[in-house]
């Protein structure tokens, strides 16, 4: 039978959500300490443009793919008892996880001066396309060992070990920061090479804390190419899809990115930043969420019909959960992304216009915020049915509009409607919500014919708007009663103010969750 009671998530998401919001805090300290000394010049944009060529490998072969591929397959392992199998299993995908990205690195160096040609087609002056290059040579290697990191997170999310798995990237953080640091002065370019080494020696001590656990949880472990058995092959047919899916993801990454080069001087600078930003809320909440319930939607046993009622109330309770606190970050970031930016990057060579110019990008982003984050645990349901092709085909379908509508708000709207052309990445933003509507709907659509009704009540996700809107109209009135003078003073009490208000208002409208999350803290 299934199981007669649910595996209790909340915690896992909690110690997710902490890994993550530890890893995030200090991503945005190495950003700040970043933009204070760069701020939005020339080698900055050569640096961001560098990281994001090598991040391919991180994402199409890293984290998402082993979480739709392999925790299903080895987490079932688990559940049933197979211990040697699972770790069987676990050896046979690190090897061949490893020699696949070993090639790929060295294609990627090889190819550099090529794909900067594809990617960053903007990056006509030679001295900042010649450092793009550079980087880009430098830091493949550092993201090469980043595949095998999120290969150790996978097979500590399905023994349920959390918390390392998500603090691990602090490793990183702390390396680019003491480089940050211990450097900061040097002259611009040459500074922007010694961080790339800092990031490569940060990726080899992110790799290094999680592997002693790694071995202690699988004592059976043998890397080996050995594809002989089922698991493994069914690991590789379900990689397939989920390699191409996260392929098609980082096209658009790369689409965004070309647009971004084609924009104005500083454009993927900007872009990058308020990505750091906007993906927070939904690596904290929807990706927190999605990571604790894989592993217990995948160990799900029992009938068909008792697999999908216990699937409907996992996912039901996760939406919940997750837009709880997304809906309050896309309206932060709609009405208050000014004061967020200001107080995290404002200092040094990044100054008030460059905190509106974020705001901007992160106003576009808030559109498909909520859709975006609730999509990333309709795709881990459909993972745990081991289905991984129906969210490729709507992966596809979402970046295609991406692309399309981001050509357009990007390098035309602005000159249509008589706006600085600057603000056509804002433009890319917008276009990549929209997307991401339609793409959510599909995936609810589609899920539901299959395992039966799911989704947020519309009375729900109305009352979270407007216990939001409140919260945004006290956070500006306690902006206007302050002013602006010192923008990271101010926003505490500004945002402060946002979140009071919007914990009060849910707790008067009686939203169960407002109610949860107050009592692990009090």
């Amino acid at each position: 039978m299934a199981q007669a009671v649910m595996e209790r998530t909340g915690r896992h998401a909690f110690l997710v959500s902490t890994g993550i919001l530890l890893t995030r805090l200090a991503g945005l300290l190495r950003a700040s300490i970043f933009v204070h000394f760069f701020g939005l010049s020339p080698e900055s944009d050569a640096f961001f443009a560098a990281v994001k060529i090598p991040n391919f490998l991180q994402n199409i072969l890293g984290e998402g793919s082993l979480s739709a591929s392999f925790i299903p397959v080895y987490a079932r392992l688990l559940a049933e008892g197979d211990a040697a199998e699972a770790d069987r299993v676990a050896g046979a995908v690190g090897a061949i996880l490893s020699l696949t990205t070993s090639v790929l690195v060295l294609l990627g160096i090889l190819a550099a001066p090529w794909l900067i040609d594809v990617i960053a087609y903007g990056f006509k002056d030679p001295t900042r396309r010649d450092l793009t290059i550079r980087l880009v040579r430098i830091l493949f290697p550092g993201v090469g060992l980043l595949v095998p990191s999120a290969w150790c997170l996978g097979i500590l999310n399905s023994h349920r070990r959390f918390f390392l798995s998500y603090t691990a990237p602090l490793a990183w953080n702390s390396s680019m920061i003491i480089t940050l640091l211990v450097f900061g002065g040097t002259p611009l370019g040459r500074f922007a090479v010694i961080l790339a080494w800092g990031s490569v020696i940060g990726s080899a001590f992110q790799f290094a804390v999680q592997m002693p656990m790694v071995l202690r949880l699988a004592s059976h472990l043998r890397l080996s190419l050995d594809t002989h058995s089922e698991h493994v092959r069914e690991v590789l047919r379900n990689f397939v899809p989920v390699f191409f899916a996260r392929g098609v993801v980082q096209i658009s990454a790369y689409v965004d990115n070309w647009l971004a080069t084609l924009v104005s001087l500083g454009a993927v600078a900007g872009l990058s930043i308020a990505q750091m930003l906007y993906t927070l809320p939904v690596s904290l909440f929807g990706g927190a969420v999605s990571a604790a319930e894989l592993p217990a939607m995948s160990s799900a046993l029992g009938a068909r019909a008792e697999v999908e009622a216990y699937l409907r109330r996992r996912l039901d309770r996760g939406l919940r959960q997750i837009a709880f606190f997304i809906v309050p970050s896309a309206m932060g970031f709609l009405a208050m992304g000014g004061v967020i930016a200001a107080a995290i990057f404002q200092t040094g060579r990044f100054r008030q216009g460059d905190s509106d110019y974020v705001w901007g990008i992160l106003a576009g982003a808030a559109v498909g915020l909520l859709a975006s984050t609730l999509g990333r645990l309709y795709s881990s349901t459909y993972y745990a049915l081991r289905d991984t092709r129906t969210p490729l085909r709507f992966a596809v379908i979402r970046i295609a509009l991406t692309a399309s509508l981001g050509y357009v708000c990007a390098l035309h709207v602005p000159r249509w409607i008589g706006i600085d052309a600057k603000w056509g990445v804002a433009g890319l933003t917008v276009s990549a919500g929209i997307a991401g509507w339609v793409e959510f709907t599909l995936l609810r659509l589609t899920l539901n014919r299959r395992i039966g009704r799911t989704g947020l009540p519309a009375s729900f996700v109305a009352r979270l708007w407007i216990a939001a809107g409140c919260a945004a109209v006290a956070g500006w009135a306690v902006k206007f009663a302050i002013g602006g003078h010192f923008p990271k003073l101010s926003a505490i009490p500004v945002l402060g103010a946002y979140g009071v208000i919007y914990f009060a208002a849910t707790y008067v409208l009686r939203i169960e969750e407002c109610v949860g999350t107050l009592k692990r803290f009090f």
